[in-house]
């Protein structure tokens, strides 16, 4: 089978290590360029050595390559501000497709474990943030057995593993997932934090989830949230639950108060997850950074599947 030539913008650690995956197990995807701003980047030098095509010229310098025209799917590693440059660059084209694997939410949200039929006719989809892939499953695993009022969750990533896209995206990082909990996940209100770990040696990706819903049957939530984990390893492997599921009541005498709905009472229900890199190219303690491109990948792969 003839493969979809791709592009990825971003020659930085995540952009860096979408590429080796796409390289190594993709069975759809054909890396063709990468896209860089510095000459003197690692992820370009690489991508030089592997025989592939590069440019430190931005997007702009992409369109100008050969090898645009057969290109077909661009995945967007830079950052939000970026990505809105890029886009406007790209949708002009009526045969390209746009991964963003930046908030800058321009397309709409994709995870894939929960919405990929939903969001295979656009040109841009979005890949949330890397707490958001790791934990709006868990929300939307819960809101397929009772309704949800609010969904909290903390995402916590070794300190080594946020480069500087990702620490220039942290206002980004909480409004987008937070907005992306609500619209994807199904909760009524949303919320994320997002911790930069400085612990040596580094520790793996630790996420928490809070979830917040009317009453319901234990179990059925609990089936629900191990479905939802088996789903998402399909496609990341390391995604594992660190401890079992957390269910506490919260009585309609004594309901909590949430800003912006009121008081609620119901079904509490907390899950603490691990997310362990692949280790491609990131060391395995980078597991916020091997979420994304494994959905990024995934996404990739369907986006084509479909359309091409």
């Amino acid at each position: 089978m003839e493969k979809t030539k791709v592009a990825i913008i971003g020659s930085g650690n995540i952009g860096t290590d979408l590429m080796i995956k796409i390289l190594r197990t993709s069975q759809e995807l054909e890396m063709s360029v990468m896209v860089g701003i510095d000459p003197d980047s690692d992820g370009l030098a690489r991508a030089r050595r592997l025989g592939i095509a590069t440019t430190h010229e931005g997007i702009e310098g992409l369109i100008r390559m050969p090898e645009w025209k057969q290109i077909k799917v661009i995945f967007d590693a830079t950052s939000a501000k970026a990505h809105h440059f890029n886009w406007s660059h790209i949708q002009q084209y009526a045969d390209k497709k746009i991964v963003d694997l930046t908030p800058a939410a321009v397309g709409p949200y994709l995870i894939p474990s929960v919405n990929f039929d939903e969001n295979l006719d656009v040109k841009n989809v979005n890949m949330v943030t890397c707490g958001g892939q790791a934990t709006i499953p868990i929300v939307a695993a819960v809101s397929r057995v009772a309704k949800v009022h609010y969904g909290e969750i903390v995402a916590s990533i070794a300190s080594k593993s946020a480069g500087p896209g990702t620490r220039a995206n942290i206002d980004e990082f909480t409004e987008t997932t937070a907005r992306a909990i609500e619209k994807v996940g199904g909760a009524d209100k949303g919320k994320a934090i997002i911790i930069l770990n400085p612990a040596e040696p580094p520790l793996v990706m630790r996420d928490t989830v809070l979830v917040l819903s009317e009453s319901a049957d234990r179990e059925a939530v609990r089936d629900s949230i191990h479905q939802m984990v088996e789903t998402v390893q399909q496609y990341v492997p390391g995604y594992t639950l660190h401890q079992e599921v957390q269910f506490e009541e919260v009585p309609a005498e004594s309901p909590v108060f949430i800003e912006g709905l009121g008081y609620r009472h119901g079904l509490k229900t907390v899950v603490l997850l691990k997310v362990k890199g692949a280790g491609h190219y990131l060391p395995e303690y980078a597991g916020n950074l091997d979420i994304m491109t494994s959905a990024a990948l995934a996404a990739g792969e369907k986006l084509i599947e479909v359309s091409y």
